[in-house]
């Protein structure tokens, strides 16, 4: 529906008893923002024509891209509703996200008070800060999930609100505004893939790749600006423009929130969000939010274009999780890196240093666990355990293919290739079937690649590393021997819930008295707890080989002393990817390549 509709639609309404055209009704919310003393939204919704099917009123219990339980339901206060000449009607909460309307067909209003995710303690399933709300005296935070519910059987209804909040507020958003102030969604599934940020914002434009671009900062001490910020993404954003050939969106929002704490970055089709602790904006300050942001951005992407239809109609009752993480965020986190690497804006030595983190993450974590069983438990608390490894892993696993396809298109068509390409078969709203992509991909691209997808998404075996950088000249060596020594107590501390627990103990330290899963309990008379941990670490540090040190274990429930000293240990550089000096002209070609965008 365009906007022009909405506007004839809402300019001929009265909120009290709307009389709408045909078709759907709308659903209109108001959401008053002058009294944010108590940290709750307060929501009306205004609503007519409900059938017996619409009397549940659902809120998200999850929402697409967090992959955590979110339970909105238990943020709900004082839920009621109203019949048309004001009448209260009886409600039920049949469970922590559902309310039951006992006369639907009587229904023209709901209200209900909502509080803020940030300031409302819970006991579990602690709600990101940035996917959830915020209200405070010079702005305020909007993720739609948190605030909205939808009757059921209406999650495909446009809906439209209004925000009563003071004058001299900026407001942004990816929502577009009718001439009645009212913000538009074609569905509740676009309304929680726009979140709002309003208050003390700074703002800045540009137009990159025939897409207009926004930005909007919140910084509690305005020490960060929206300029500032645009001004270190520029060459990001133009890096990102030829990496896709042309941007898949007309427009798109950054929303920027700085103020006590960071989380990190939620993305959505078209706009993003990020929570940061504020500080002096800086060189280190831009390289770390411009990363960030190359990721969020390529979601524009994949899932606004390419997304399985599990997406497409997005379980909001109950929590689904698509096989597909190892695409909306694995190829993501790859391309963030690739696209950083063929702009220009980082060297081939950079990149290596990045692939080394990325598998050193990955071997800290289960090897075992595939990126499709990651997927499909990620809204449990085993899958959350593993869950940041879809960013190493799943990353290493899209560089992989993407090396696999260029070996077999003789370098004509990478993982870049078949992604542009497929947006041209899939987007918004054609989503592919969540059961036959796999077979798709293959099908699209080579026989071959259904076996790697068996292998290293559907499996976990052990990545070549070495044979499939091999093949673009680029050495993978687990262990290299720098020539060097370092001090070394002997063996490792290794935190265990809310214990450290010692591992990997060498003869020395055996001989000292030391047995593997110690728990420390003392280092040189320093008591062990989370407080003081980080102190201890760094008197470690700052130990040499022969210094003596005394450590206190505890042993079946029994404090043991023992003395050691320092040891003195090669060092060796983990993970190591360089350049191959004699590598052949073939492998040279793949390799420039595999750097450029073709």
């Amino acid at each position: 529906m365009n906007n022009f509709v909405w506007g004839a639609l809402l300019a001929c309404c009265s909120m009290a008893t709307p009389l709408w055209a045909a078709g759907p009704a709308p659903l209109v919310y108001d959401i008053d923002l002058t009294n944010r003393a108590d940290d709750q939204f307060k929501v009306t919704l205004h609503v007519d024509g409900l059938k017996p099917e619409n009397a549940v009123y659902q809120f998200a219990s999850t929402a697409p891209g967090t992959y955590q339980v979110m339970d909105i339901g238990r943020f709900v206060r004082s839920f009621k509703a109203f019949d048309k000449k004001g009448n209260e009607l009886a409600t039920q909460q049949m469970s922590t996200n559902q309310w039951k309307i006992q006369q639907p067909a009587q229904l023209r209003q709901i209200t209900y008070q909502i509080a803020e995710t940030w300031d409302t303690p819970v006991k579990q399933d602690v709600i990101y800060r940035m996917c959830g709300t915020s209200i405070e005296k010079d702005h305020a935070l909007i993720n739609g999930q948190g605030v909205f519910g939808f009757p059921q059987g209406m999650q495909a209804t446009p809906l439209a609100v209004k925000i009563n909040y003071p004058m001299e507020w900026t407001v942004g958003t990816a929502l577009e505004k009718n001439k009645d102030g009212y913000f538009l969604a074609d569905s509740y599934d676009r309304i929680v893939d726009s979140p709002i940020l309003l208050g003390r914002l700074t703002r800045a434009e540009t137009t990159i790749g025939g897409a207009a671009i926004e930005m909007y900062t919140y910084s509690k001490t305005d020490q960060v600006t929206s300029q500032q910020l645009l001004n270190s993404m520029q060459s990001m954003l133009q890096a990102a423009a030829k990496f896709l050939k042309q941007l898949p969106v007309k427009r798109y929002t950054f929303l920027y929130h700085f103020e006590d704490e960071s989380w990190g970055a939620w993305e959505h089709s078209y706009s993003s969000e990020y929570i940061f602790k504020e500080t002096p904006f800086s060189p280190r300050l831009a390289e770390t939010v411009t990363s960030i942001a190359a990721h969020e951005f390529f979601h524009v992407v994949t899932p606004l274009n390419i997304h399985s239809e599990l997406i497409q109609q997005f379980n909001f009752v109950t929590p689904t999780p698509s096989q597909h993480l190892w695409l909306y965020e694995g190829v993501t986190e790859w391309a963030n890196g690739a696209m950083r690497l063929r702009g220009g804006l980082t060297d081939l030595s950079a990149y290596c240093t990045e692939l080394s983190q990325k598998v050193k993450i990955d071997q800290q974590l289960d090897t075992t666990y595939s990126l499709q069983k990651l997927a499909l438990t990620c809204y449990t608390p085993e899958g959350q355990k593993q869950y940041g490894n879809i960013y190493n892993r799943g990353a290493l696993v899209a560089g992989l293919l993407d090396i696999r396809l260029l070996e077999l298109s003789g370098g004509q068509r990478g993982l870049r290739e078949v992604i542009n390409e497929l947006t041209k078969t899939y987007g918004p709203n054609r989503p592919f079937p969540e059961k036959e992509f796999f077979d798709i991909f293959a099908q699209k691209t080579y026989p071959e690649i259904a076996d790697f997808f068996d292998r290293y998404v559907k499996s976990a075996e052990h990545l070549p590393l070495q044979e499939y950088f091999g093949k673009i000249g680029i050495l993978y060596k687990p262990a290299v021997a720098s020539g060097k020594k370092l001090p070394s107590l002997g063996m490792r501390l290794v935190q265990a819930n809310d214990t450290i627990r010692l591992k990997q103990v060498t003869s020395p330290l055996s001989q000292a008295g030391v047995q593997e899963n110690d728990e420390l309990i003392s280092f040189n008379q320093q008591a062990i707890d989370k407080s003081t941990i980080s102190i201890v670490r760094e008197q470690i540090r700052g130990l040499k080989a022969g210094d003596p040190y005394e450590i206190t274990v505890r042993r079946n429930g029994q404090p043991v002393p023992i003395k050691a000293t320092m040891q003195e240990i090669d060092e060796v550089n983990r993970y190591v990817f360089e350049p191959d000096p004699q590598a052949n002209p073939q492998q040279i070609q793949l390799r420039e390549r595999w750097q450029k965008n073709s």
